[in-house]
């Protein structure tokens, strides 16, 4: 698989985990116990944030790629 497929398969594979993430957010409170609600939140958190990190490493090596074009 070349770079370009790859990033865009791992970027979509992202996209719907995020998508995934957004609807167990909302159901979270409907659990009814403050404890789980909050251990939840936090690990829904981090999991956008590393989501997010490797989102970051993508565009970065978009943007070593097309540089290397010019």
């Amino acid at each position: 698989m070349e770079r370009p497929a790859a990033i865009s398969q791992i970027r979509e594979a992202c996209k719907g985990i995020v998508q995934q993430l957004m609807r167990i957010h909302p159901a979270v409170s409907g659990l009814g116990d403050a404890e789980t609600e909050a251990e939840f939140y936090r690990t829904l958190h981090q999991m956008t944030v590393e989501l997010e990190s490797l989102k970051k490493k993508l565009g970065k090596l978009e943007r070593d790629d097309g540089s290397i074009a010019l």
